[in-house]
């Protein structure tokens, strides 16, 4: 591997990083993308499968990510909802202490 070789492929490994990142957040997903499809652009000399296999690896990734962040918003609705419904509890049992003691 020359020194060309090795140059490129740590910057191809650092913008692939970079897209990693951005896909941390939906957000962001769109520039994630254009950096992967600028990727891709430059590997067009390589194995097609091994681009088309690429490409279908970011896909599932993106698709993982979406589905990670689904499932954190719905554990944090479940967390607030648990949370409202622990304190209308503590406030029901205090309501009916209450009660007892004017009894």
């Amino acid at each position: 591997m020359t020194s060309t070789d090795y140059a490129s492929t740590t910057d191809l490994s650092t913008r692939l990083q970079s897209a990693l990142d951005l896909a941390q957040s939906v957000e962001n997903h769109g520039e994630a993308s254009r950096l992967i499809q600028a990727i891709v652009a430059e590997l067009q000399d390589q194995s097609p499968e091994a681009i088309a296999l690429f490409q279908q690896l970011w896909q599932a990734y993106i698709s993982s990510q979406r589905s990670s962040q689904f499932w954190q918003q719905v554990s944090e609705a479940e967390k607030n909802l648990s949370d409202r419904l622990s304190a209308s509890h503590v406030q029901l049992k205090q309501n009916y202490l209450r009660l007892m003691q004017e009894q």
